[in-house]
């Protein structure tokens, strides 16, 4: 049976030699592109268009037209080769439309050799676009899938190549271009054209229909509801900013669309030039063994999920990588199911609608019989979408199952395992764990939010009313719980890095977290007590910045090893509680430095505060509250992702009730800085 796929969703491919066949309502150019795991393209070489020698296992039209056939052989293909995307693009200079959005929507389908159709999707929802990514076929746990893509750019196919890493884009897409007019064929003359038929000359929409599968695609398909996804960068601008709070999937190697607000730039690394790609690779690492091969499928089934399959230097990196690949997997089935139910709702309206509006159908029992069916349809329709959706949360539930026991102590939950047989590490994490995140959709699958160390931003726990909107009127337990977060977020932060890497320094002005900070107190973890009186509070905040002074003036020189003796090297974690009570004009405003020149050189913030208190100082904080990263103490749906918007509900990383596995992490931790000092 044929998957009719929306934009976002996948199918397994069963077959390794595919024909991929496109129709338009006007002439296009189709072509593909090879990716490696990360999606990027090497070369030119790695283009297959219609001015170019067919790469091995992939054969292109030569010519634009408005029926295609493109043939793949996966098996055929070279090793490196993880993806292969198929693009299509409009004819420059042919007098012919010059969007997308002009003209009806192109509707691929994929089949076997024999002519079995797999799987078919039809590009709607495109406007400006000059460009798209129609199709991605790619590799994942040892077996081929298909993903409607439906990508489109305004700028073109310059940027649809640049978008995939290829330096050469500019030249490359002139290059297609001018391929496909010097082979272009003549002009059909108006016997040509009649002896055609009625298909090539009329202005109807493509309409696709498999006679074994009912594979229909008009512009009614339940299936064209827009998807929103990136665009080329005009697009994302006229759209407005993504969200700063909005997590973002980094790639291993220099191949995303832009720095993700999570991500710190490697100590030393060359400046990026603009549109260039950003090398999220981990400092310092080396490649290493490979992914661990995935389960063999059985029959009908898909493969059976391994931890760290995804493409990384290390393991660490690969279950790093597997996680933000299962987290845009969520988002993306979410989001076809989300528009497949609105669609089917709109649709539903407009049958109820013209029942109405229909006089026949106001008398008797027709009317009835009208609207029996039109919820029938929609019924149907939906009940399509949530078989899909669970279709693929059962896979990723699976695959969560074996992720999650493998995770390293930094991205693990404090439950897991691992923490038993905890030891100080000799090298600090890639990322760490700041909580799970998951949809209404998905319960109970949740998948972790990981961010990339150092820390690039400061983090906020919200302790007030904002967060309490759905949990704990309370505020002293609020408090309390905001407080048990930082204290959980602290101790993971100190058990992650090795000893004397990494020092917590708290402010307390009113001592209201005493009782709150016992494990870290009690320990002796901390570099110093905990900070309370107005002076005391001041004396810390002067040594903090006076370290960011000397560190950056001793970077800018060239000469880090000139630092006072006196000087901590280590990263520092400040924890300020109750914030902003008793703190004056002066303290803020050393806080807003530390916030925004701290991160560079090893400084962090970890404000525990109730933004509504802080009301009173009007725009003094603004500046502050912006630049940090806000948590809750309690589930709370303010995260967003930047594929579709999803409001994502976060939850922290609590220690279980009862536990006592912080205190005896810390111990050891408290045993190591002894030794190291």
């Amino acid at each position: 049976m044929t998957a009719e796929l929306m934009r976002g969703q996948n199918h397994p491919l069963s077959q390794v030699r595919l024909v991929v066949r496109i129709s338009a309502g006007t002439p296009v150019l189709a072509g593909a592109t090879l990716g490696d795991e990360n999606g990027t393209v090497h070369g030119p070489q790695w283009v297959a268009h219609p001015g170019a020698p067919a790469p091995p296992g992939v054969e292109v039209p030569r010519q634009a037209a408005t029926e295609h056939r493109l043939t793949v052989d996966l098996g055929a293909l070279p090793e490196a080769v993880h993806r292969v995307d198929v693009f299509l693009a409009l004819p420059a200079g042919t007098g012919g439309p010059l969007r997308f959005g002009a003209v009806a929507a192109p509707h691929t389908t994929v089949e076997g050799p024999d002519g079995t159709e797999l799987a078919c999707y039809t590009l709607a929802g495109l406007d400006s676009e000059t460009a798209v990514r129609a199709l991605e076929l790619y590799r994942r746990q040892g077996a081929w899938k298909v993903r409607a893509v439906g990508q489109g750019y305004a700028a073109g196919l310059t940027a649809l190549l640049a978008d995939q890493g290829l330096r050469e884009a500019a030249d490359l897409a002139t290059a297609v271009q001018e391929a496909a007019a010097a082979h272009a064929l003549p002009a059909p003359s108006p016997q040509d054209t009649a002896a055609r038929g009625h298909r090539d000359t009329s202005a109807s929409v493509p309409h696709h229909t498999s006679a074994a599968t009912g594979c229909d695609t008009p512009a009614s398909s339940p299936y064209d509801t827009h998807v929103p996804e990136p665009r080329d960068a005009s697009a994302s601008e006229a759209a407005g900013p993504t969200p700063s709070y909005a997590p973002q999937r980094p790639e291993p190697t220099p191949s995303h669309h832009a720095r993700s607000p999570y991500e710190a730039e490697a100590p030393g690394a060359a400046p990026q030039e603009p549109g260039a790609r950003i090398d999220y690779t981990h400092p310092g690492r080396r490649p290493h063994g490979t992914p661990p091969p995935a389960a063999p499928a059985a029959e009908g089934r898909p493969a059976q999920p391994v931890a760290g399959d995804a493409v990384g230097w290390s393991m660490e990196e690969r279950l790093y990588n597997q996680v933000w690949g299962m987290f845009e997997d969520l988002a993306r089935t979410t989001a076809a199911y989300r528009s497949a139910v609105d669609f089917a709702d709109s649709r539903l309206d407009k049958e109820l609608e013209q029942a109405l509006t229909d006089p026949r159908g106001r008398l008797g029992t027709a009317g009835d019989t009208a609207r029996e069916a039109a919820h029938a349809r929609r019924t149907q329709l939906v009940d399509q979408a949530r078989a899909v959706l669970d279709r693929d949360l059962a896979q990723l539930t699976a695959e969560a199952e074996v992720v999650e026991p493998a995770l390293p102590p930094a991205y693990a939950r404090w439950d897991n395992p691992v923490w038993h047989g905890y030891r100080v590490p000799a090298e600090p994490p890639m990322a760490l764990r700041l909580g799970d995140l998951h949809l209404p959709e998905s319960l109970p699958l949740r998948i972790p939010l990981l961010v990339r160390l150092p820390l690039e931003r400061g983090l906020w726990l919200d302790s007030g009313a904002a967060a309490a909107s759905d949990g704990l009127p309370d505020p002293a337990e609020l408090r309390h719980r905001a407080m048990e977060a930082a204290v959980a977020l602290a101790a993971r932060l100190l058990a992650v890095h090795p000893a004397g890497d990494f020092a917590v320094q708290i402010i307390d002005p009113a001592g209201a977290g005493a009782a709150a900070f016992g494990p870290l107190t009690r320990t002796g973890v901390l570099a110093a007590p905990p900070a309370t009186g107005a002076a005391a509070v001041t004396e810390l905040l002067e040594r903090l910045t006076r370290r960011v002074d000397l560190v950056q003036m001793a970077l800018r020189g060239g000469a880090p090893e000139s630092l006072p003796a006196d000087v901590d090297t280590a990263r520092q974690l400040l924890i300020v509680n109750d914030f902003p009570h008793g703190f004056d004009d002066r303290a803020v405003t050393r806080l807003r430095y530390l916030a925004d020149e701290g991160p560079d050189v090893g400084v962090h913030l970890l404000l525990v505060a109730d933004r509504e208190d802080a009301a009173a100082y009007g725009p003094l904080l603004d500046p502050l509250w912006r630049s940090l990263m806000r948590l809750t103490p309690i589930p709370d749906d303010h995260f967003a992702d930047p594929w579709v918007g999803h409001a994502w509900t976060y939850e922290p990383s609590l220690v279980p009730a009862g536990s006592q596995i912080v205190h005896t992490v810390l111990t050891e931790v408290a045993r190591a800085l002894t030794k190291h000092r």
